[in-house]
């Protein structure tokens, strides 16, 4: 059972800068994949930015260029610094830990979320 817990969300004048933190229990191996993800009223979640071993890291295309998704697994932590925010960036965000036991067989858990608001 992994438990997250995301901080840093606020509200921020656009072209500002936010940086989000999750924190898990436990011991996050560098084999589970963690990922940011954001869910705007009335729209899906959506998958902002994922961090694989390797640092092999893939972003959403809105937010290439502007977002940087990093993890330190000896402090079960994981951030997305977030610049150059745009309204159309206002979401709840969500941490995600992909657990996977085998290929197709895995447990994703999330945080609560942490509201990031762009003003305009």
């Amino acid at each position: 059972q992994v438990h997250l817990v995301e901080s840093g969300g606020g509200l921020v004048q656009p072209g500002g800068s936010l940086r989000l933190s999750c924190a898990a229990s436990g011991t996050i191996s560098s084999t589970n994949t963690m990922a940011w993800y954001r869910q705007a009223p009335g729209k899906q979640r959506e998958l902002v930015a994922s961090i694989g071993w390797g640092d092999w890291r893939e972003y959403l295309d809105s937010v290439k260029g502007r977002f940087t998704i990093s993890r330190d697994n000896a402090k079960n932590t994981m951030l997305l610094q977030m610049n150059t925010l745009k309204p159309e960036d206002t979401a709840v965000y969500y941490c995600n830990v992909r657990v996977r036991r085998g290929y197709n067989d895995y447990d994703d858990y999330w945080g609560q979320g942490t509201q990031v608001t762009v003003s305009s």
